[in-house]
């Protein structure tokens, strides 16, 4: 990284600590200053920090910031939009504070959108679950001596080693668990081999959505959705490519793997048990990150699989079958309750690979809305997971061009791509402190999503400078 890099990478980092701050109308953030010193042979800048400071202009945004022209702002956006030309553009734009509507091209008019769907997924889950609730991975006794069952509780970001507290991924290790059961075991007095079961009954139905395409799945975008899972449905943290096909049965095997570690033998064929009709003793279990932290991540990294199991857990405890139709109507149903009833709005899944989910760029920002309203509660969490501009996730590589920079830093959104769709929707600080809730839609791009990010980057940045 060059010096100039280097210098752009600083002042984005502060510039998002500043815009991070606006939702909730939170006037702190950490400032890494000199400390005192028995001797400072080194120069002040260089020393360790020893406490938190505020960082001049850092603070809520002023209410008397005057609102952008909407004739100025619309043709700024006007002239974005029509890099595009090779594609069917939809966007709409609001103030925050006051729900002015500053911009609208066919804004009410629905599209596809890709990943911006994850939007209304993050939001039901977590309402409904609540950001501080935890996700538990358990072993019980079977019905039968030398019998254990791995029972399945909705975390998808289990990692075969130990637990990490510091981690979302592998914050629940396996490797931890079987040396809880081992444990357990010794102490109950249970000698010589056990055998192993599933119980992943927590989800039902199909574990593959028909509304996905097959080349989508084939290549990895998405996998079978279980109730466990080791790293997101993958074989490894990160990992691209093919993915298991049974995630409940990796996680199973790598469990046993984990037991004959800490000492204890593990005999027969893996099976799955029959769904448990009582609560049997638990001998040891693990517990994921919070579910704030897990929409987060997928929110950040636009997870497929973590949204779709979200949507499931959303089911569960909706009372609803935790299956592909279940959770469809489970999100949509906590999002009526929320005031965002959504009419017109189509949604065949939860994590927006479908081709056939369509939602409009104003319905969207009705979304991002109600978040930025309801910064200081569970759903408002959501905010923390939008990518930042040129900074991380999804949006790290883009908004560094020298026509697009004025969005870096100050724009926090949620990409969404499909082969013939790209999507932005989320908020931005403008030039004069305003809040701006905003969407821009993609669809129909004959030269792919890539020939579309010219378009939706320029449009972007021009909100910034408004």
């Amino acid at each position: 990284m060059g010096r100039t890099s280097k210098a752009l990478t600083s002042a984005l980092l502060i510039l998002a600590l500043a815009a991070v701050t606006v939702p909730a109308g939170v006037n702190l953030a950490p400032a890494l200053l000199p400390g005192k010193t028995a001797a400072a042979p080194a120069p002040a800048a260089q020393l360790a920090p020893t406490s938190l400071s505020t960082l001049p202009g850092v603070a809520p945004l002023p209410a008397t910031a005057p609102l952008p022209d909407p004739a100025k702002l619309g043709k700024a956006m006007d002239a974005a939009l029509a890099l595009g030309n090779a594609g069917q553009f939809s966007a709409y734009v609001t103030d925050a504070a006051s729900g002015t509507v500053l911009y609208s091209k066919d804004g009410d008019s629905a599209r596809t959108p890709a990943s911006n769907l994850k939007l209304l997924t993050a939001t039901a889950a977590l309402t409904v679950l609540g950001a501080g609730t935890r996700l538990q991975t358990s072993v019980v006794a079977g019905d039968e001596p030398n019998v254990i069952i791995l029972r399945a509780g909705g975390d998808s970001m289990l990692s075969e080693g130990r637990s990490d507290p510091t981690a979302v991924m592998g914050h629940a290790g396996l490797a931890t668990l079987a040396a809880k059961t081992a444990a357990a075991l010794a102490a109950g007095g249970v000698k010589g081999p056990v055998t192993l079961r599933i119980d992943d009954h927590l989800f039902t139905g199909p574990a593959l959505n028909p509304a996905w395409d097959p080349g989508d799945v084939n290549a990895g975008e998405i996998a079978p959705v279980y109730p466990m899972a080791l790293y997101a449905g993958r074989t490894s943290a990160g990992a691209d490519g093919p993915r298991p096909q049974d995630s409940a049965l990796a996680v199973a095997v790598a469990f046993s793997a984990a037991l004959k570690d800490a000492g204890v033998e593990v005999a027969g064929a893996i099976t799955r048990t029959p769904a448990a009709t009582t609560s049997p003793a638990v001998l040891a279990s693990v517990s994921s990150a919070t579910v704030a932290r897990q929409v987060q991540y997928l929110l950040t990294e636009s997870d497929n699989y973590m949204a779709e199991v979200m949507g499931r857990l959303v089911a569960v405890k909706e009372g609803r079958a935790a299956d592909n139709t279940g959770s469809v109507a489970a999100v949509r149903s906590v999002l009526a309750r929320l005031g965002l009833p959504l009419p017109g709005v189509v949604t065949v899944d939860n994590c927006g690979l479908a081709g056939a989910d369509l939602i409009s760029a104003h319905q969207l920002v009705q979304v991002v809305s109600h978040l930025l309203a309801h910064a200081g509660s569970d759903a408002g969490q959501a905010l923390e997971g939008l990518p930042v501009a040129g900074l991380t996730g999804t949006l790290g590589g883009r908004f560094s061009a020298a026509d697009t920079v004025a969005a870096a830093g100050v724009l926090h959104a949620k990409t969404g791509t499909l082969n013939r769709v790209s999507t932005l929707s989320g908020y931005v600080v403008n030039a004069q402190g305003r809040l701006l809730a905003f969407s821009l839609m993609g669809n129909q791009l004959d030269g792919g999503p890539a020939s579309a990010i010219p378009a939706i980057d320029a449009a972007a940045a021009a909100l910034a400078a408004s």
